[in-house]
C-alpha cells in the first residue's frame, strides 16, 4: 500500500465523516423471513445469519449477481466483463455456490463456463438472500459455499395497497457510460386479481481502467500500448416481465411471462486454437492463417471481439394454500420452463450455439408443530436438455437456430470445437426441514435425497446416481446478547453432465476439456462455528468454518501447449478453510462506525487450489442524518494473493474507497423519491480479482454512479 494513497485514503475520510454516510451494507435484520424459505423464522432460527440485501441497496449494485453481491462478508465475483459474473463464497462458486431464481432453477448454462450469464435480474428483484446453513438442503446439496435466492416480484402475492401502485428508475455511471431504466406496476383488476408488469433496459459501453496496458501484435514482435478502456467489455440487455395472481383469503394462484435478451462483449476471449485436439499428455493443432483476413465491418457497433447474444424464455406458476388440509399448515408449489439460447460470435459470424430447455417442479408442506418440532416435507423434479453446436461461419442473421445437423451416431465425429455432446439430465429430490427451541438451545435438523440421470447423445455411458445430505445446527443463547453457534453437514454432489462428457476447446477459459465417466459423487464433510454479541450499541459476529473434500471434482492440468491447457476431470482430497468477522458500533443516533475482514485458503492434495480469492479488510461509516438525508464511506484492502495455484500468476493488493450520499423527498400524495450519488473507486487504484478467470484484466476504474428513483 504507497504512502500517498493512504495519505488520500485519511484526507477523504476525514472530509467525508462530518457529512456523508449512509446504510448501503447488506443488513442482518433481527427479524427476516426469506421467501424462499416456507417459515416464518427470526434470525435466531438460522445457525447461521443470512445475509439479506433488499430492494434498497440492491438498486446502487452491479445489474449481474456476482457483481452485486461483490462486497458482501465472505462473497467475491468471478466477472466476466461487464455483462457475466456469478458470486464466489468462501472460495466456492459454479456448482457448489447455487444461484436460484425464487428458490426455483434458472436452466441456464452459466455452469458450463464463467462467460456464460445467469439469467437473474437483481436490479427487478425484491431482496437477494445468501443462504447457508441446514436450510440450504431444502433447495440443494454440495452448495458448501451457501447458496443465493434472487426472490423476484412477477407474481403478486397480495393485492396492491392502491388500484395502482410501482416504481421506476433512472440510472447513470461514469466508468462505461452505463445508461439503465426500470419500471414496475402492480394493478388491482376487481377486488381479486393483480396484474404485475416490469422491465429493465441497460446500454453500457466498455468500461475504463487505469494505466492498462495491452500488447498489440505488430508483425513478428509486440508493441505495448496503453489503453483507456478494456476492448470487449461492453454489456446491454432488456428484461421483461408480466405476470397475474388470483388472490384468496387463503393464498394465491399465480402465473408469469418473462423474456430476457442480452449482447456482451467477452474481453481475453481468444478462438485461436480452433481446431486443436487432445491426444493423450499432448496437442495436436492445424496451422495456422496469418494472413486470414478477418472483416471488421459488421453492424455490431462495438469493436469486433467475440460476443454473446442471448434470448431466453420463460413461464412460471406459483400456488400458495393454508391449511391444505388435516395435519399441514401451508402448501407451497412452484413449476416453471425455460428457454434458453445463445450465440458466441465472432466478426458476426457465429462460433458457438447454446440451447438449452429447462423444467423444475416442486412442492412443499410446512407441517403442524409435533412434541415443539417444526418443518416442511417436500419433494421436487427438474430436467435440463443442452444442446451445443459449432458455428459455420455464416452471418448471425442469417443464422438458423433449428437448423443443427449434430453427429450423434458415433462419439468419433464428435466436433471439439463444442464442448460436450447434446445430453438430458433429470433429477428427482425429497428434502425435508425440521426446528425446535429447547430452553436456551434452538436446534435446526436438513436432509435431502436426489436421484439423478444423465443421458448423452454419443457412444458415451449414460449416468444415474443417489446422493444422500444431511446437515444439523445450534445456536445456544449461554449470556444475555451472547449466542453460539455450531454446523455441521454431510453433502454429497452429484457430477454435472459436463465433468462427465466433456470432449472439447473451452475458449473461455482457455482449456480442452476432458469428461471422466468414471467420477463419483462429490463428498464433502463441513463444520463451522460462530461467536455472535448483539448489544444496544456494540455488536459483532465471527465465524471459522472448515470443508472436508473425499472426491473433490476438479479439471486436472495433464498438457500444454502455449496458452492452452489441457484438462482432465478428476478426483482427489481437498479442504478449505477460513474466517469472517465483523464489528460494528453505534456512535451515536447518526453514525455507525463497522469494521470486517474474511480470509479463505484453498488445498487440493496439499497444492494451492485456483482461483482462491485473497483476504480482506476493511471498515466503514453509515449515518442517518434525519428523513431525508444519508450515505455512506468505506474503505477497504484486498491483499495479494500469492498462494496460487499452477498455471496461475501472483494477483496484486489493492485499495477501495466508495463513498455515498443519498436524499430522500416526498410528492404529491403518499408518494416518495430517492436521489442518489455514489463515487466508487476513488482512488483509480488497479483492481485485479484472483477469484475470476480474467485475473489479468483489470476491472472499472475511478467512476461515479447518479441514480434517480420514483415510488407511487
Amino acid at each position: 500500500m504507497s504512502l500517498h494513497k493512504n495519505l488520500i485514503t485519511l484526507a477523504i475520510f476525514a472530509a467525508v465523516a462530518p457529512h456523508t454516510f449512509a446504510d448501503t451494507a447488506a443488513t442482518t435484520l433481527d427479524t427476516i423471513q426469506l421467501t424462499a424459505h416456507p417459515l416464518v423464522q427470526t434470525a435466531a432460527d438460522f445457525a447461521v445469519a443470512d445475509h439479506v440485501v433488499d430492494q434498497k441497496q440492491l438498486s446502487l449494485r452491479a445489474a449481474t449477481i456476482g457483481d452485486a453481491l461483490a462486497d458482501e462478508l465472505g462473497v467475491y465475483s468471478n466477472q466476466y466483463g461487464s455483462g457475466s459474473s456469478r458470486p464466489v463464497i468462501r472460495g466456492q462458486d459454479g456448482p457448489r455456490v447455487k444461484v436460484l431464481q425464487h428458490a426455483s432453477e434458472t436452466a441456464d448454462v452459466a455452469t458450463l463456463s464463467p462467460d456464460h450469464a445467469i439469467t437473474v435480474d437483481p436490479l427487478l428483484a425484491k431482496q437477494v438472500e445468501v443462504i447457508r446453513g441446514p436450510s440450504t438442503l431444502l433447495y440443494a446439496a454440495g452448495t458448501v459455499g451457501g447458496l443465493v435466492n434472487v426472490t423476484d416480484q412477477k407474481i403478486p402475492i397480495q393485492m396492491p395497497q392502491k388500484a395502482i401502485e410501482g416504481s421506476a428508475a433512472l440510472r447513470y455511471n461514469s466508468g462505461s457510460n452505463e445508461k439503465l431504466a426500470s419500471a414496475g406496476v402492480t394493478a388491482a383488476i376487481g377486488e381479486q386479481f393483480a396484474l404485475r408488469v416490469e422491465g429493465l433496459k441497460r446500454k453500457a459501453n466498455d468500461y475504463i481502467a487505469p494505466d492498462y496496458v495491452v500488447a498489440e501484435p505488430h508483425g513478428d514482435h509486440f508493441h505495448n500500448e496503453q489503453k483507456r478502456r478494456v476492448d470487449n467489455t461492453f454489456a446491454e440487455g432488456q428484461t421483461i416481465n408480466v405476470g397475474g395472481s388470483w388472490i384468496h383469503e387463503r393464498g394465491f394462484v399465480g402465473l408469469s411471462y418473462s423474456n430476457r435478451q442480452d449482447q456482451y462483449g467477452l474481453p481475453g476471449h481468444s478462438h485461436e486454437y480452433h481446431g486443436c485436439e487432445l491426444h493423450a499428455d499432448h496437442f495436436h493443432c492445424p496451422k495456422s492463417d496469418d494472413d486470414h483476413d478477418h472483416d471488421h465491418d459488421h453492424d455490431h457497433e462495438h469493436a469486433a471481439g467475440p460476443w454473446v447474444d442471448l434470448n431466453s424464455e420463460r413461464y412460471d406458476l406459483r400456488t400458495e394454500l393454508a391449511q391444505p388440509f388435516q395435519g399441514f399448515e401451508k402448501l407451497r408449489a412452484h413449476a416453471s420452463f425455460t428457454d434458453y439460447e445463445h450465440d458466441e460470435l465472432e466478426d458476426q459470424a457465429v462460433i458457438s450455439n447454446f440451447k438449452s430447455r429447462g423444467y423444475d417442479a416442486r412442492l412443499e408442506l410446512v407441517h403442524v408443530p409435533v412434541a415443539g418440532w417444526e418443518g416442511v416435507i417436500g419433494t421436487q423434479f427438474s430436467q435440463q436438455t443442452i444442446d451445443l453446436a459449432a458455428g459455420q461461419g455464416h452471418a448471425h442473421e442469417e443464422h438458423d437456430h433449428e437448423g443443427h445437423d449434430h453427429d450423434h451416431d458415433e462419439h468419433e465425429g464428435h466436433n471439439h470445437d463444442v464442448l460436450m455432446a447434446d445430453t438430458k439430465t433429470k433429477k428427482y429430490s425429497l428434502f425435508a426441514l425440521e426446528h425446535k427451541q429447547i430452553g436456551d438451545l434452538h436446534v435446526e435438523l436438513g436432509a435431502r435425497l436426489d436421484h439423478q440421470t444423465i443421458d448423452v447423445q454419443s457412444e458415451q455411458k449414460n449416468y444415474s446416481g443417489t446422493a444422500y445430505s444431511a446437515s444439523a445446527a445450534a445456536n445456544w443463547e449461554f449470556a444475555p446478547n451472547y449466542k453460539l453457534s455450531i454446523v455441521g453437514s454431510h453433502q454429497q454432489r452429484l457430477p454435472l453432465a459436463q465433468e462427465l462428457y466433456a470432449d472439447g476447446l473451452h475458449f473461455a477459459t482457455n482449456t480442452y476439456e476432458l469428461g471422466n465417466p468414471n467420477i463419483d459423487k462429490e463428498t464433502s464433510n463441513n463444520l463451522e462455528l460462530g461467536l455472535h454479541y448483539e448489544g444496544d450499541q456494540f455488536d459483532y459476529h465471527a465465524h471459522v468454518y472448515h470443508n472436508w473434500f473425499d472426491d473433490y471434482i476438479y479439471a486436472a492440468t495433464i498438457a500444454q501447449t502455449g496458452n492452452l491447457r489441457g484438462v482432465e476431470y478428476s478426483q482427489d482430497k481437498a479442504r478449505f478453510y477460513g474466517v469472517e468477522a465483523q464489528a460494528g458500533y453505534n456512535v451515536n443516533d447518526t453514525y455507525r462506525l463497522s469494521v470486517f475482514g474474511d480470509y479463505v485458503r484453498g488445498k487440493i492434495e496439499g497444492e494451492n487450489a485456483p482461483r482462491v480469492p485473497a483476504g480482506r479488510l476493511g471498515t466503514k461509516v453509515n449515518a442517518n442524518f434525519d428523513d431525508q438525508w444519508s450515505g455512506s464511506a468505506e474503505y477497504y484492502h484486498v491483499f495479494k494473493q500469492d498462494q496460487f495455484a499452477d498455471f496461475e500468476e501472483q494477483t496484486q493488493g489493492y485499495n477501495m474507497v466508495n463513498v455515498g450520499l443519498n436524499y430522500n423527498g416526498r410528492y404529491g400524495n403518499d408518494q416518495d423519491y430517492r436521489v442518489f450519488l455514489n463515487a466508487n473507486n476513488l482512488l483509480d487504484d488497479q483492481v485485479y480479482s484472483h477469484a475470476s478467470f480474467l485475473s489479468n484484466i483489470p476491472q472499472v476504474g475511478r467512476n461515479f454512479t447518479v441514480g434517480l428513483e420514483l415510488n407511487f
